[in-house]
């Protein structure tokens, strides 16, 4: 899970049984990288790139077939190679001869606003600042600074439905109850079993969380998979709140 804001109210919806994507570089394959030709303008945005508010730019190099856009909650499937400014090319799915897939949400927020401009068949390439990619000095054998990307849209998967967002979320209503730790829930639906999980237990959930303006940051529901972790590796609210239920609550 990824929390956006310092501060947050979260509304979470879970299904509970007792038991995030990043681009790859690949520096073992430095050497074929060199084969695929390095752009002219990699070093600085060029005069006739569109840029957008955030400081993303980008000129289509091929034009689409497509008539639509994905969403950041979809799956898109892409081919890409992208360059540091100085001409190296430290990821690239050409030339691994395979596209790869994510859901968009889950790649740096350059590639999340970017994608979101193209249509499927449409190669594009961006320029991509420090602050929509890792930083200025990532480590971790992460590239920094200003990033150049050449990126093919084949393919975008609709994600399902957004579950509708609660009309409770700004405020914590009267009917909730509040423990000492300031942690407030109001159950749902009742669920199926007896017992309940304790901070040392594996469980699973489905779950949706929003911030206080109803914007939602994070939902396994539209993954379409149910997120399974220890209960005492993930944030306090979510150890202390989850051994309150029971399956199928």
């Amino acid at each position: 899970m990824k929390y956006l804001r310092p501060q947050i109210t979260a509304c979470l919806t879970l299904t509970l049984s007792i038991g995030g994507f990043q681009l790859t570089s690949i520096a073992s394959e430095k050497d074929t990288y060199s084969m695929l030709e390095t752009p002219k303008d990699v070093n600085s945005i060029p005069s006739d790139a569109e840029a957008t508010t955030s400081g993303l730019a980008s000129r289509v190099l091929t034009a689409g077939t497509g008539s639509e856009s994905p969403a950041a909650v979809d799956t898109v499937t892409v081919h890409y190679s992208g360059w540091t400014t100085d001409g190296n090319l430290f990821d690239s799915s050409v030339k691994r001869g395979e596209p790869t897939s994510f859901p968009l949400n889950r790649v740096i927020k350059g590639w999340t606003e970017g994608l979101q401009l193209m249509v499927v068949g449409e190669k594009r390439r961006f320029w991509i600042p420090a602050d929509l990619a890792y930083g200025e000095n990532p480590g971790g054998g992460r590239p920094g600074g200003l990033l150049v990307f050449d990126v093919e849209l084949l393919g975008i998967e609709k994600a399902p439905e957004p579950p509708k967002v609660p009309e409770d979320v700004a405020a914590i209503p009267a009917s909730a109850e509040v423990r000492e730790s300031g942690l407030a829930s109001r159950k749902l639906s009742d669920g199926n079993g007896s017992s309940y999980p304790t901070k040392a237990d594996m469980v699973t959930v489905h779950y949706s969380g929003w911030t206080t303006d109803g914007e939602m940051f994070d939902s396994s529901v539209m993954r379409g998979a149910p997120a399974t972790f220890g209960l005492g590796q993930v944030i306090p609210g979510w150890t202390e709140g989850v051994q309150l239920m029971v399956e199928g609550e």
